[in-house]
């Protein structure tokens, strides 16, 4: 068990400094690193806080602690990944809008052009 635990402590301390060197070279937005990081902090805390993690096991009815640990961060990632489903739906629709605004000024230049042209 402390061998996995500590595997964990390692993964989240990487996971931390990715998020914060990705950040710094202006890879991640700063709204998008929060969350990575909220979720990397949380995976720290579970994984060095073995009380907290028994007792999470025995709330939610679990037998080995550490499946506990793989169960809360897997549905802690699952909602980042619904979150950011929702963010790139929207930057979908806001492109396809952005396109057809685009088209509509270059048919409205087109049209002055010809008129230009025209006389």
């Amino acid at each position: 068990m402390d061998s996995l635990l500590n595997l964990m402590t390692i993964i989240s301390a990487l996971l931390i400094l990715l998020v914060l060197v990705s950040l710094r070279r202006a890879h991640i937005r700063v709204e998008y690193s929060v969350t990575w990081l909220a979720g990397a902090v949380a995976l720290l805390v579970l994984s060095r806080s073995r009380a907290l993690l028994e007792a999470l096991a025995h709330l939610l009815g679990i037998s080995y602690a550490p499946l506990t640990l793989f169960v809360l961060v897997g549905c802690v990632f699952l909602l980042m990944f619904f979150r950011f489903s929702i963010i790139i739906s929207k930057l979908r629709d806001n492109n396809i809008a952005l396109a057809q605004r685009l088209a509509i000024l270059e048919y409205h230049i087109k049209r002055l052009q010809e008129r230009g042209s025209g006389s």
